[in-house]
């Protein structure tokens, strides 16, 4: 669970919460025609944006904002390391005896094709046509709720024109000028609230998680291309490490005190979470 992300969440809703109960009635913030407008037509709008299919993965995406890495770049690199070493100790096919092991399909796939003689062109290509892919994949879903929320707001505005127009027809019923007077400000509010403290965090989390994941696999092209070619392990070391930042350089590290030189049995599902 993403620890800042749950942080944000509540603590914009006490700080929004507060002044709200602070206040006079925090009824007077909820408007049941103010939320159908807002909600009701963003989402009508998003609707007509996107195909079917992919509006029912929205909830999936949004949850992506919610979860932590499961993995970390330094794992990654020392199990890197650790095959590099294995490989030139006992050939490429003895990493074969690994594959089952390994918890990551990105290295598992592409591991199994250096194995099999594969061309190191052939998989440069492949790999990094499988970013691009997954990037397309990750800006449709950060699109859509950039999406939402530009529709949000403007659908508050919407709800503010009818309120206003509603407003100005009741002029000579003064009991009616209240409720069209919240319908007038309330729509805006909604819309504000859902496009600035729902929607484009949730657009710009994802965003930073895609961006890391990126460069996490283009760690891993330069990894598995390396063992490859039987580079250096050390050499391997020292160009996987310019992914890192220098905290994660000093863990790096630390890291590699603590798994030794123990190559022979490599268990990576026990050591890494990949």
């Amino acid at each position: 669970m993403d620890i800042a992300t749950l942080l944000g969440v509540f603590g914009g809703i006490f700080f929004i919460m507060l002044p709200i109960l602070n206040g006079a009635s925090p009824m007077s913030f909820i408007d049941i025609d103010s939320i159908m407008i807002t909600v009701g037509g963003g989402i009508g709008a998003t609707l007509i944006s996107y195909r079917m299919h992919e509006i029912t993965k929205l909830v999936k995406v949004a949850a992506q904002a919610f979860v932590s890495k499961k993995t970390s770049p330094i794992n990654t690199i020392n199990l890197l390391i650790q095959l590099s070493q294995k490989a030139r100790k006992e050939g490429l096919l003895a990493l074969e005896a690994d594959l089952e092991t390994l918890n990551d399909d990105f290295i598992k796939q592409y591991l199994q094709l250096i194995v099999d003689g594969i061309d190191p062109d052939v998989i440069r290509k492949s790999m990094e046509l499988e970013i691009e892919n997954m990037m397309m994949r990750h800006e449709r879903g950060q699109g859509l709720f950039k999406l939402m929320a530009s529709q949000f707001p403007a659908w508050g505005m919407i709800g503010t024109l009818i309120g206003l127009i509603q407003l100005l027809e009741s002029l000579e019923t003064p009991e009616s000028i209240g409720p069209s007077m919240a319908v007038a400000l309330v729509t805006t509010f909604y819309g504000v609230i859902l496009a600035n403290f729902v929607c484009n965090p949730i657009a710009n989390k994802l965003a930073i998680k895609s961006e890391e994941e990126i460069q996490e696999k283009e760690m891993i092209i330069e990894g598995i291309l390396s063992i490859q070619a039987g580079e250096n392990p050390r050499i391997l070391e020292q160009k996987l490490s310019t992914f890192l930042s220098p905290d994660q350089k000093l863990l790096l590290i630390d890291k590699e005190k603590e798994i030794g030189e123990n190559i022979g049995n490599l268990d990576t599902e026990k050591q890494y979470s990949i």
